[in-house]
C-alpha cells in the first residue's frame, strides 16, 4: 500500500521546501518555492510533501487522498 504524503499545514500561499526536517538541510534536495493555488494545497515534486493552506478549501481530513498538484513549483 502506498503511504499518504507528509502533510504540512501553512499560513501563507507561497512556501519553500528543501527536503529537510528530521535530517540536515544539506542532505535534502534543492530548495524550491511552491505556490498554493485555488485547490488549497501543493505537493513538492522532490519529496512529495504536501503543503496545505490552513483554513483553505483543502484543509480537511480527506487531504491525503487528493491527487498530486505540483504545478506551482519553481526553482
Amino acid at each position: 500500500m502506498i503511504q499518504p504524503p507528509e502533510i504540512i499545514r501553512v499560513t501563507k500561499s507561497r512556501v519553500s521546501c528543501d527536503g529537510s526536517g528530521d535530517i540536515p538541510a544539506a542532505l535534502g534536495h534543492p530548495r524550491v518555492f511552491l505556490e498554493i493555488d485555488e485547490h488549497g494545497y501543493v505537493d513538492c515534486g522532490y519529496c512529495d510533501r504536501r503543503f496545505v493552506l490552513a483554513g483553505g478549501v483543502a484543509d480537511n481530513g480527506e487531504i491525503g487522498t487528493k491527487p498530486d498538484i505540483a504545478s506551482g513549483a519553481s526553482l
